[in-house]
């Protein structure tokens, strides 16, 4: 198979995950709806649509919204920080802090998520040598990202 092939292959299941599926297009593997029934479950939107008073909430399940975006956020930049060089040590305790946020904090939480993302599809773009460590920047991101949009999304269930 052709390496650019696959790369771009990934990186539109990746895209998936995070901005959700296109718009008329069938998806890879979402399901197309939100929690509530219509539009894009990708974790954007599905954060997008949260107040900051529900992302904080911890519900049964002992995690908020906040806490996974947050965690997510930092997963994201260590994946650039390890490609550049920089193996830690990693607060990954600390990563899911804040788990509470006012709505600026959340608005600013939300945007370093998708700034991370970013930063890890330009990552991507400027890898050209797929041996070593170099998979990870792909699997790692794909896996961890849809593990904690599944939590999100359960998490949202339970919200008042």
């Amino acid at each position: 198979m052709d390496p650019q092939l696959f790369v771009d292959e990934f990186k539109l299941v990746l895209s998936e995950a995070l901005e959700g599926g296109i718009p008329g297009q069938p998806t890879t593997f979402l399901d197309g709806t939100k929690v509530d029934g219509s539009g894009n479950c990708g974790l954007f939107a599905t954060l997008e649509a949260l107040s900051a008073t529900q992302a904080s909430d911890p519900t049964a399940l002992g995690v908020s919204v906040a806490a996974h975006a947050a965690h997510m956020a930092f997963h994201l930049e260590v994946v650039v920080r390890w490609e550049a060089g920089d193996h830690g040590p990693f607060d990954w305790k600390g990563s899911f802090s804040p788990s509470s946020v006012s709505e600026p904090e959340w608005d600013a939480l939300r945007a370093r998520v998708r700034r991370a993302y970013a930063d890890v599809l330009e990552q991507i773009e400027k890898t050209t040598d797929w041996s070593g460590d170099a998979p990870g920047l792909l699997f790692g991101p794909l896996a961890h990202a849809t593990y904690h949009l599944g939590a999100i999304r359960q998490t949202v269930k339970l919200l008042k």
